[in-house]
């Protein structure tokens, strides 16, 4: 009894003061997060808009869109791209590979022939098999290449971009038509010094979408979609705005970011052996940044919004938490000697730690937190207390920060404007802690198991065409 009541304590502090440091470090996160987003609810975004429009055309921009197997929402994605308010850009569709239909549909919808396109060959990739160019719209390209992964077709894109920047936009995601023009504006405004920008993501899932354009807004009625929403609204709110404002960003989604051709180039590329390539690129720029001794940044945007499809079932959202999992835990442990390394400035001594101790171990140790407390209850006595206690830890971490989050967004950025909706999940982030929470701390130990393994596949995720419309299908 004295051994297990000793391990009872020492496991009982480690667990508490773990969560003492999440809770702090959320803390200064959502108190920094409100204090930016109060100066942006200020300002005439549109207005803005207006008044940085010359400047855009001197940044044109290549989007990428890299595909495989998205025939059911590549449609959607293309025809909100071409309706971008922006001056001057140029559209490759990347086909690695599909084995449905996604490149013929493609062809056939925007009347696509057989063209030649100028390439500046910096990145080896796998091979080009051909290329199309669109009769109705000179500026749209398809690529078919040999399958090589996500990163690989991205090289290629950069390989085939004219222009000095890039955007890169997943094959089931489409932007708000000024959100291409707000994501480049920190770059525009900061004279070529921020060199990545990454946008808001949303779930489009439930929303009613009109050739590539979200045209009403309003709430999912599955809950763990919900719950969806509500995670995205605290990573992206919270933990990225707080981190963007001191140059610590080291993740910008996939879904919707923007870089400087020149400098991806200069850091090799994306990588094409880690599932995680969009984290792994930016930690990689992070990484030249401090070792050539650069004044760059990297930014979030919070305004800037693009819309992706989220896992409709717990088969595919546990693959998706699985494979997220396992590309940071790739991503930190390729670029490990930027840890506490004093070389790497801020980077290496404060954002690398925390992505090690809250982010990518943070699961394991949560799930340790929910086993003391089943455990404490059934020793009875004074671990009653342990297990109340830490309960409460539990529900402030991941109930009230999740409100937090959505109340910021209501406030702010006001994307859902009715109060029934921000109600609804403002209902749902009490059961959190109960059900959701548990199921994707499980799926994210998973990851790691499976990246200590080296399990490189995760199977593929099921598109259903949630942002396709029925205008768009015919």
């Amino acid at each position: 009894m004295p051994i297990i009541e000793a391990g009872m304590h020492f496991f009982g502090n480690i667990i508490f003061l773990y969560m003492a440091t999440v809770i702090i470090s959320y803390s200064i996160m959502f108190i920094l997060a409100f204090r930016t987003l109060r100066k942006e609810r200020s300002l005439d975004r549109r207005e803005l808009d207006s008044r940085f429009i010359n400047a855009f055309y001197s940044k044109p921009v290549t989007i990428l869109v890299p595909a495989y197997n998205e025939e059911t929402g590549i449609l959607a994605t293309i025809h909100s791209l071409l309706s971008l308010d922006y001056p001057q850009t140029e559209l490759l569709i990347i086909d690695d590979g599909s084995k449905d239909r996604t490149a013929a549909v493609v062809i056939q919808q925007f009347r696509m022939r057989k063209a030649e396109k100028h390439i500046d060959p910096k990145l080896k990739t796998k091979n080009v098999i051909e290329m199309y160019q669109s009769e109705i719209h000179p500026n749209l390209w398809l690529i078919r290449k040999e399958n090589g992964g996500k990163g690989d077709a991205l090289n290629v894109g950069i390989n085939y971009a004219r222009y000095p920047y890039f955007c890169t936009i997943d094959g089931d995601s489409i932007l708000d038509n000024s959100s291409l023009l707000r994501v480049m504006k920190p770059i525009i405004m900061s004279d070529g010094k921020v060199i990545a920008a990454g946008g808001n993501v949303r779930i489009v899932n439930g929303l009613d979408v009109e050739y590539g354009a979200v045209s009403a807004v309003k709430l999912s009625g599955r809950p763990f979609v919900v719950m969806q929403i509500v995670e995205y609204l605290r990573a992206f709110l919270m933990g990225r705005i707080a981190l963007s404002k001191y140059n610590l960003v080291l993740i910008i989604s996939g879904a919707f970011s923007v870089f400087s051709k020149k400098m991806v180039i200069r850091a090799g590329g994306f990588s094409t052996t880690t599932i995680g390539e969009d984290m792994e690129i930016v930690v990689k720029l992070q990484r030249m940044l401090k070792e050539e001794k650069l004044d760059h940044r990297i930014e979030f945007v919070p305004d800037p919004v693009c819309w992706t499809e989220a896992p409709q079932t717990l088969s595919v959202l546990r693959k998706q938490r699985r494979r997220w999992h396992q590309g940071l835990l790739e991503s930190l442990w390729t670029h490990r000697k930027m840890t506490l390394n004093p070389k790497y400035g801020a980077v290496g001594m404060i954002s690398v730690p925390y992505f090690w101790i809250i982010e990518c171990l943070g699961p394991v140790i949560e799930l340790a937190g929910y086993a003391y407390v089943v455990t404490a209850f059934f020793l009875g006595g004074i671990y009653y207390e342990y297990a109340v206690s830490l309960m409460l830890l539990l529900v402030l971490y991941g109930t009230v920060f999740s409100m937090g989050a959505v109340l910021l967004e209501s406030w702010s950025l006001r994307t859902f404007p009715k109060m029934r909706d921000v109600f609804k999940m403002m209902v749902l982030t009490l059961t959190e802690v109960f059900w959701y929470r548990p199921l994707t701390l499980i799926w994210r130990v998973e990851g790691l198991i499976r990246s200590l393994m080296r399990i490189s596949s995760w199977g593929e995720m099921e598109r259903v065409g949630a942002t396709v419309s029925k205008e768009v299908r015919k």
